[in-house]
């Protein structure tokens, strides 16, 4: 397992995250507006868009920098090319 520098801020918003859309189960348990519920699932949305984006430069930054170097060029591209699906 390989971790790196973004991990505990990732855990964290995630973690937040989760607190959040628990938040949203209790809104709609609750019959709360529509349009308030919207709002906060997009805060939510964009919190895990935000921890998957630093993630995902992270392992552009730090993991294929470490390819380069042991693997080569080839595998490293091969990497990259796969993570950047995700963005």
């Amino acid at each position: 397992m390989s971790v790196h520098p973004s991990h505990p801020d990732i855990i964290k918003r995630l973690k937040r995250a989760e607190g959040h859309l628990r938040s949203i189960v209790a809104m709609l348990e609750e019959g709360r507006d529509c349009l308030e519920i919207a709002q906060q699932m997009q805060a939510v949305e964009s919190a895990v868009a935000n921890a998957k984006k630093t993630l995902v430069h992270d392992h552009i930054d730090h993991c294929l920098e470490h390819a380069v170097e042991g693997v080569g060029a080839r595998d490293a591209i091969s990497q990259f090319k796969a993570i950047t699906k995700y963005l």
